[in-house]
């Protein structure tokens, strides 16, 4: 980034772009995108400096779905889960690059502030014997009935379970990212000046072969673990983490549930050691909060997409800090 500024990485959740309830059509997405763009350009009119990334969580479910199902008819052959996750870089880029083209356009913060902005689709590096390849945990697609879930799951083999917020979705690996292939060509474009759109959905799962060659894997990484590698990588200040939830619980879902509001890191490794965050859910936020500080980070921030700048200035969310 720029010297001088405090630079911010917003992690954008694939559910804040289609929450529980939204019927999915572009409309929706829009709607979602360009709240997201009114709080980035805000940030750039306050000088900080921005980095973009997003799940794909329901988007690259609904990508498989439509291949699996609505193609099976015409005998067209799906494509696999990493072929699916590029194209859900490619569809939610595109909406946030336009978005936030208009939004810096209309508060005249193009070639001011910024020269531009542009998506790269992002190769995420993770070992190819990673254990989360036998235990499937990351929530993609949209959300089903129990009826609809074991129908899908007797026809398609699909691994199905019930979802925090509520329903069953299809779960799917998810392993450990280790770096972003691509992270040198990010670094050199944020200096430059432009924001960048990176990592969509943690990432394209990828390993290197005995040769150095890269090839995909059938996964999805997440996308607020695949955040906290780019950032720390960017040596960023603050990890800003975004969905349709206000905040972390402890005891969620239980009459005992009690917010976080601000946690030392070495508190919150306790409480997640504990089991309190599920995997697929809440859990990598908070791991991701975790790795963020604990690699040199100012600040980890969980919060509702709504509420994001709140959250940034302390009012909103769940804040992890060093110790």
């Amino acid at each position: 980034m720029k010297k001088g500024l405090d630079t911010i990485v917003i992690a954008l959740g694939g559910n804040a772009f289609q929450t529980k309830g939204d019927r999915g059509v572009a409309e929706d997405y829009w709607r979602n995108a360009y709240t997201a763009a009114e709080l980035i350009a805000r940030l750039i009119e306050e000088n900080y400096g921005v980095v973009v990334t997003h799940g794909n969580g329901p988007q690259v479910g609904i990508i498989a779905e439509w291949m699996s199902l609505g193609l099976k008819e015409k005998n067209i052959p799906p494509m696999p889960l990493d072929v699916a996750g590029a194209m859900s870089q490619g569809w939610l880029g595109y909406m946030l690059q336009q978005a936030l083209y208009n939004k810096l356009a209309e508060k005249k913060l193009l070639g001011s502030k910024v020269r531009g902005v542009l998506t790269i689709i992002t190769q995420t590096l993770v070992n190819r014997n990673d254990p989360a390849f036998n235990d499937p945990t990351k929530y993609i697609g949209p959300w089903y009935s129990k009826e609809e879930a074991e129908k899908l799951s007797r026809e398609l083999g699909w691994v199905f379970k019930p979802d925090p917020r509520g329903g069953y979705r299809r779960v799917v690996p998810s392993p450990d990212p280790i770096g972003q292939i691509e992270i040198d060509a990010i670094k050199m474009l944020v200096e430059q000046g432009f924001i960048v759109i990176a990592d969509g959905g943690g990432g394209i799962p990828v390993y290197r072969d005995e040769n150095g060659l890269l090839h995909g894997l059938e996964g999805v990484i997440d996308k607020d673990l695949g955040a906290e590698r780019m950032a720390s990588a960017l040596k960023a200040d603050v990890l800003l983490i975004l969905t349709d939830i206000e905040k972390a619980f402890l005891n969620y879902g239980t009459p005992n549930a009690k917010p976080l509001d601000v946690v030392k890191v070495s508190e919150a490794l306790k409480y997640y050691r504990e089991g309190h965050f599920k995997p697929g859910s809440m859990g990598p936020k908070i791991l991701a909060g975790i790795r963020f500080v604990q690699n040199g980070g100012k600040m980890a921030v969980i919060a509702h997409l709504k509420q994001a700048y709140e959250a940034l200035k302390g009012n909103a969310g769940t804040r992890i800090i060093p110790d």
